[in-house]
Formats: C-alpha cells, sequence, structure tokens
C-alpha cells in the first residue's frame, strides 16, 4: 500500500447551499418590513414639516389681509373725507350765488364782526347742511357766520335775527388771541400775577383759553400724499438757495443747556423746549415769527433720580406731552405732561410699565399710521411699542431684542407700511414689520448710526444720521436692500467728533434738510444738488446749534443752541 492518507470525504455544499436559501426569506421580510417603516417615518416627518411651513404661510397671508384690510379702510376714509371737500365747495359756491341774487332782490347781509372759524361739532352741522341745501335746491343762504334780514323786518324777525345772532356767538376760536408779550418775566410782572391770583392760576386760565378756542381751527392732520422725491436727488450742478433773515434771538428761560424742541402737530403757534435742567417750556410764535411768548413751565423731572426728558414727542391731538428718561435706578420711564391741566403738581404722570432694562432711552417718536401708539428705543438694545388701551393706559410690547448689538439711538415709523425703522451705535438699520412680527429691511453701514428720520413727502425715502465726517446724512430707499443713494456732510472746526445730540428735519416739501452743527451754523441741504456739501450755511448762534425745524404754516426756521437762546430766522 501506498504511504498516502486517506482523503476525506467531501461536503455536501448544495445541501447547505438549500438550507442556507431556505432561511433568506424570512430575513428579506424582516428587511422589507424594517426599510418600510423607515420610509414611512421619513415620509410622515416631511408631512408635519409641510404642515407646520403651510401654517405659517396662512398666518402671514391672514396678517396681510389684516393689513389690506386696514389699508382699505384708511382709503375709503380719504375717499369720504375728499368727498365731503367737495360738498363744501360746491356748497360754499351756491351760497355765493345765492348772496348775490338776494342783494339783488333787495336782501341786506351782515357779516360777523370777526371772521372767526366754526368749531368741528359746527363744521359738522353746516356740512350737513349745505347737503340738506343742495338736495333742496332752496334759495335761502345758509348762514355760514352770515345774519341774513330783510329791510322790511318785523318783530319776529328780529327775534329771529338776534337768537341767531346769539348762537353764532358761540363758536371757538382756532388761534388764542394773546397780545405779543416779552419772553421773559420779570419781578414786577410775578408780583402783578402774585396780586391777581398767582401765577399758576394765569398759565391755567391761558391753558384752558388755548384749549377751548383750538378745537376748531387746529391744523388738521391731513395725509399727505406720496410724491416721488427720490427721482430728483443728485439731479441738478447748482442749489437752489434759501434767503433767510437771522435776526431774533430770544433767551430760553432754561437754565442749563437745551436738549429738545418739537413743534405742535395741531396748531402753527405752539412748540416746546426742553433742557437738562428739567423744566419743559411752551412757546406761542407771535406774528408770522418776529418773537415767541412763552405761556407756560413746568418741572418735568423723573420721579426717583430727578432726571431731564432725553427726548420728547407730542402727541398727535396736540393736548399731552410725552417725555422719555432712563432705565437706570428703577426710575420712571415715560412721564405725560397734559397741557389742558391747570394744576402744576398734577399737570405731569409716570407710566407704571418698565420695559426698559438699562441705561437712557434715547428715542420716542409716534406712529405715522396710529395716534394711540409711539415707539422707543433705548441703550439695552430694545426696541419697544407702547399702545393706548384706555384713557392714558398705556402698555409696552416688546418689537424686538436681539435685532442690535448696541444701543439703539433713533427710531421712526414709515408712513406707507407699518413698519419701525431703528438705527444703532451699532451701525446697523433695521425695519421691523409691526403686522408680521419680523424685520423686513436689514442693512449694516461704515459708522455708527444716531437718529432715522423719514421724508415727509416721499414715503419710500429716509435719511440716517453717521458718525463719519463730510458724510454725517445718509439718504436710503426702504425697497433698495444694501444700497445708499446718496450722502451729505459738512466739516466742523469747533469739533472733530460728531455729537448724538445735533438733529435734523425735514422741510415740509421734502426736498431740503436743516441741521445743527459743533460750530454756531445751521446747515441746509438741497438733496437735487449733486453736491456731498451744504447747499447753505447759515450763522445764526454764538455756540453749536443743535436742531432747527421748519415751521409747518409760515416761511420760518426755529433753532436752539447751547448759548441757551431760541432763533426764529424769517425765510424771506
Amino acid at each position: 500500500m501506498s504511504g498516502y492518507p486517506l482523503l476525506k470525504k467531501p461536503k455536501n455544499e448544495p445541501v447547505e447551499i438549500e438550507e442556507k436559501g431556505k432561511e433568506n426569506p424570512e430575513e428579506e421580510r424582516e428587511n422589507d418590513a424594517e426599510t418600510e417603516e423607515q420610509i414611512n417615518m421619513e415620509q410622515e416627518e416631511a408631512l408635519v414639516a409641510l404642515i407646520e411651513h403651510r401654517a405659517k404661510e396662512v398666518e402671514h397671508l391672514r396678517l396681510r389681509i389684516e393689513y389690506y384690510n386696514s389699508q382699505y379702510n384708511d382709503a375709503k376714509k380719504r375717499l369720504e373725507d375728499t368727498e365731503n371737500k367737495l360738498a363744501r365747495l360746491r356748497g360754499r359756491n351756491l351760497k355765493a350765488s345765492t348772496n348775490l341774487s338776494n342783494q339783488k332782490n333787495g336782501v341786506k347781509v351782515e357779516r360777523s364782526a370777526s371772521p372767526i372759524k366754526m368749531s368741528e361739532k359746527t363744521s359738522k352741522k353746516q356740512s350737513q347742511f349745505t347737503m340738506v341745501h343742495q338736495r333742496q335746491n332752496s334759495l335761502k343762504p345758509s348762514g355760514d357766520n352770515m345774519n341774513v334780514t330783510r329791510t322790511p323786518s318785523s318783530s319776529s324777525n328780529k327775534n329771529a335775527d338776534s337768537s341767531a345772532n346769539h348762537t353764532q356767538s358761540k363758536p371757538q376760536l382756532i388761534i388764542p388771541a394773546v397780545t405779543p408779550k416779552p419772553s421773559q418775566f420779570t419781578k414786577t410782572q410775578e408780583s402783578e400775577n402774585k396780586s391777581k391770583g398767582g401765577k399758576a392760576s394765569k398759565v391755567s386760565s391761558e391753558l384752558e383759553t388755548m384749549e377751548n378756542q383750538s378745537k376748531g381751527t387746529k391744523r388738521k392732520l391731513e395725509q399727505t400724499e406720496h410724491k416721488d422725491v427720490i427721482q430728483l436727488i443728485g439731479k441738478s450742478s447748482s442749489s437752489a438757495p434759501i434767503r433767510c433773515q437771522t435776526g431774533c434771538l430770544q433767551h430760553s428761560q432754561h437754565k442749563r443747556k437745551l436738549r429738545s424742541l418739537v413743534l405742535c402737530p395741531t396748531n402753527d403757534q405752539l412748540f416746546v423746549t426742553s433742557a437738562l435742567d428739567g423744566v419743559v417750556n411752551l412757546w406761542q410764535v407771535q406774528g408770522r415769527g418776529s418773537s415767541a411768548n412763552l405761556l407756560s413751565s413746568t418741572d418735568c423731572q423723573s420721579d426717583k433720580q430727578r432726571r431731564w426728558p432725553e427726548d420728547i414727542a407730542w402727541h398727535p391731538h396736540g393736548s399731552k406731552l410725552f417725555s422719555v428718561y432712563s432705565a437706570d435706578g428703577g426710575d420712571s420711564q415715560i412721564s405725560i405732561l397734559n397741557l389742558n391741566n391747570g394744576k402744576e403738581k398734577t399737570r405731569v404722570s409716570f407710566l407704571e410699565d418698565k420695559p426698559h432694562f438699562k441705561g437712557i432711552i434715547n428715542s420716542i417718536l409716534f406712529m405715522p399710521w396710529d395716534d394711540k401708539s409711539f415707539v422707543t428705543g433705548g441703550s439695552d438694545h430694545a426696541v419697544i411699542l407702547w399702545t393706548d388701551k384706555d384713557e392714558d393706559l398705556w402698555k409696552p410690547k416688546t418689537l424686538h431684542r436681539d435685532h442690535h448689538s448696541s444701543a439703539v439711538m433713533g427710531v421712526a415709523g414709515m408712513q406707507h407700511k407699518n413698519i419701525v425703522m431703528s438705527a444703532g451705535a451699532d451701525k446697523r438699520i433695521i425695519g421691523f414689520d409691526v403686522i408680521t412680527e419680523r424685520a423686513d429691511y436689514k442693512h449694516q453701514i461704515d459708522s455708527k448710526c444716531m437718529s432715522v428720520l423719514p421724508n415727509p413727502r416721499d414715503f419710500n425715502l429716509f435719511m440716517v444720521q453717521t458718525g463719519t465726517p463730510g458724510r454725517q446724512l445718509r439718504l436710503f430707499d426702504l425697497r433698495l436692500r444694501q444700497m445708499e443713494i446718496h450722502a451729505f456732510g459738512w466739516k466742523q472746526l469747533s469739533s472733530d467728533s460728531q455729537s448724538a445730540l445735533i438733529n435734523q428735519a425735514w422741510s415740509p416739501d421734502g426736498l431740503y434738510m436743516t441741521s445743527g452743527s459743533a460750530d454756531p451754523v445751521i446747515h441746509i441741504f438741497d438733496i437735487r444738488y449733486n453736491a456731498p456739501k451744504p447747499s447753505q450755511s447759515i450763522k445764526a448762534h454764538q455756540k453749536r446749534v443743535f436742531k432747527a425745524a421748519w415751521h409747518h404754516a409760515l416761511p420760518l426756521l426755529v433753532s436752539i443752541s447751547s448759548d441757551l437762546n431760541i432763533g426764529l430766522h424769517k425765510i424771506v
């Protein structure tokens, strides 16, 4: 026998393959079940995410519907106002023709001694009477400040005329008939006031008279129409200078440097000033801007820390002033000065809510789309919306705290959209949509921002004040992202730094801007001028100018300065 070992019997491989083949279908079924379950879970997650997305889309569309409904209601009100104006105009034309025919027929028309304007209630009755008068197509005069008496009068006609004269003597004057007085109160005047019952009673009577007389003839806050001003920016190689007389300077009656200047939104004669002494002075323009008369002085220092107002906003109705302070030390943050309250101790009240966490509250402004809401911006990076829930029951709502990484220096509201603009020391400009509750506009520039000011005529145009010398004022279009339209600026001789206390103002036509300066001059910019420098600079004070505001009705600039004077500069 050979020495080779016996070979082992080979394994039956096919059998193993068959056995393995018998086990594979079960594993495949398990794998299929797991795969199908995973696919179902992924589909479920995708559907849940889609539902959340579409729910947000529905909510967004609902908010837009509410917005457009409010816009529709506003447009409807404007249409009704225009129709009422047309009816009043036709009524006056009909009245004029009727008076002419009456004069031809021997009717004697006697006008009242003074051309006073009617109060709001009287004007409403007059418009209703005019419409009825048109429908009836009668030939009787409507009696708007007129007493009609026929020459062959009887006793009954005389009685009727006397009653008509009595009822027509009730309408009140809009502009208070105060004779020009010197702005400074001398000791002799104070002694006379004490002998007549005290200074407080005099101020109270003046304010009550002003309130009663200003109900019907206040400057109406009619919504201005949009005008495309942006297309005119920088298109002219030469500026259109303004001839300005800088003769009238009078003492502000403040003991420390001035801080704020605000013109009344409803009465063309009134404006207020505030200073570091905590006093708010109410002024009345005399004549056509020849001087200003001091009507009242009110101590508006904060309740605990006795701080001065950092910024002031006039209520759209013109009867109250809102001031902001600091959030440090648990101090009051908002005060309300009621100008119609004659008692000085109760004229100033403080809101209980304190939504700002720390630092100075730099800015306050009422929103143009609603007279029951204003916005504040503070050093705690927050922008707060305050809403009037009841009579002087203002409740705050935080719009945002995380869009700015530094102090919010200025806030403002756009006229055609419910967007709150805010400018911060972090170089950021934020436009926050109040309806959708999200930032609709974001832009960061190369310099810190100190204020924001929308144009009064072009609703897409706004100005931002920065700290860059020679390019302090930047113009932006709300529709264009990350883009600067134009920049203006000036060179300062007194200081290289730009102060946040320097403020700007738009002219009523939206074509000019005024700005204060660390120098004793007022800079005027014509936005149509293509040069980056002022179109003209007017030496108006002895020290730095904080602000120069355009008067609403008169050709007049009102300015404040650290020389403690108020300037009244006539535009001729």
